[in-house]
């Protein structure tokens, strides 16, 4: 009788992993080439903190600046005569792609919108309905929604198609988007062939990009089962920097720690929970200047932004500058009538601290058009 041994845990793990890995390569296989790489994670905390971070990645610089835009400003969709037109319910600090459209924000309500990108979206032919430009699309719901229910009520309607553009940089928007408020509930916003796939509440923390979301859902339970404390998928591949965002977002403790208070003079929860996120957020950021063999549209990461929901602060970490600066919507003037306000992060600027001062007034950017066929 030949006898065998019981199968090891470390093989159990090993063996696990493998097949976990094999599906991965699989389903990448059968995808678009990897896109740009961008991760967002909301964490949710004790004390009503609920804070959303997330990484812009992208393989050249996108000339980004902050924008305060105040609330009663007129907009239109950026897409011909048959467009929504509206005028902005609440104010919002935004962060600015090619200063031709929004690609991240947060509104004076705390309701957060990042734009990531998705290669295999596919957005619905224009049928008659009003068309929105790509690059208003986050805008819209910061002007309009102060929840995410709002928010999914609304669009889930489906009041408008969203009509893809090219960016000055010839590439094509392929975007889905990501909502949160300060209760903790969260949207992702989808077009796959042509139709609107909407996922809603506090258990969608984290998004990345390729593949569709159901399916970064089904390769993360397989890193789940595993166990994150075993073993986490390292490379800088979208699905890799879900299963870390996701076991970090959740690791990251959901109440003050008292010895990091007691040693840090003027220490608050609300701040250390904020540095919490942000180191998340540089654990799945891409080296600034690395490249993947054979995978050239993998991009390293610009910038990173981290939104206080509770407190109303929005913090934008640079990937080129030593320096985090914060900006408390408080401190800006975001009443109807108020100008708009720009702050420069192009030519190496460089600010630290509350830069909420550092606004000065411009002209809005103008949002990029569509043309339809």
């Amino acid at each position: 009788m030949v006898q065998t041994r019981p199968e090891s845990r470390i093989f159990r793990i090993r063996r696990r992993v493998l097949a976990a890995t094999m599906l991965a390569g699989a389903l990448a296989a059968t995808l678009a080439p990897v896109a740009q790489a961008c991760t967002r994670a909301v964490y949710l905390g004790s004390d009503g903190i609920v804070i959303t971070g997330r990484s812009m990645d992208w393989m050249e610089d996108m000339r980004t600046n902050l924008w305060a835009f105040p609330a009663g400003m007129a907009r239109d969709g950026a897409a011909g005569a048959n467009t929504p037109k509206w005028v902005s319910k609440y104010g919002s600090v935004t962060a600015s792609g090619y200063d031709v459209g929004t690609a991240d924000g947060m509104n004076e309500k705390g309701l957060v919108a990042n734009l990531l990108y998705l290669a295999e979206s596919e957005y619905a032919k224009p049928n008659g309905k009003p068309a929105l430009s790509i690059s208003v699309w986050a805008q819209y719901v910061l002007d309009n929604f102060a929840t995410v229910a709002e928010a999914v009520t609304a669009l889930s309607a489906e009041p408008f198609v969203v009509v893809t553009a090219t960016l000055p940089n010839g590439s094509g928007a392929q975007l889905h988007l990501a909502i949160s408020d300060p209760s903790g509930d969260s949207a992702i916003f989808e077009y796959l062939g042509g139709k609107l796939v909407v996922h809603h509440g506090r258990q969608y923390q984290v998004m990345t990009n390729s593949p569709s979301y159901d399916q970064q859902l089904a390769l993360n339970a397989y890193w789940q089962d595993i166990g994150g404390t075993v073993f986490l998928p390292g490379t800088n591949r979208a699905a890799d920097r879900f299963a870390r965002a996701s076991f970090f977002i959740k690791a990251v403790p959901a109440k003050a720690a008292p010895e990091i208070l007691s040693a840090v003079p003027d220490q608050t929860y609300a701040n250390q929970a904020v540095a919490s996120v942000a180191s998340v957020m540089r654990s799945v950021s891409v080296p600034l200047g690395l490249s993947t063999p054979g995978e050239p549209n993998i991009a390293s990461t610009l910038w990173r932004t981290v939104s206080d929901q509770k407190d109303r602060v929005y913090f934008f970490d640079s990937a080129t500058s030593p320096n985090t600066f914060w900006v408390p919507i408080a401190d800006l003037d975001l009443k109807p009538g108020a100008p708009v306000k720009k702050l420069d992060l192009t030519g190496g600027k460089v600010y630290g601290g509350n830069a909420a001062a550092r606004f000065v007034p411009a002209q809005p950017f103008t949002f990029l058009p569509v043309k339809l066929d």
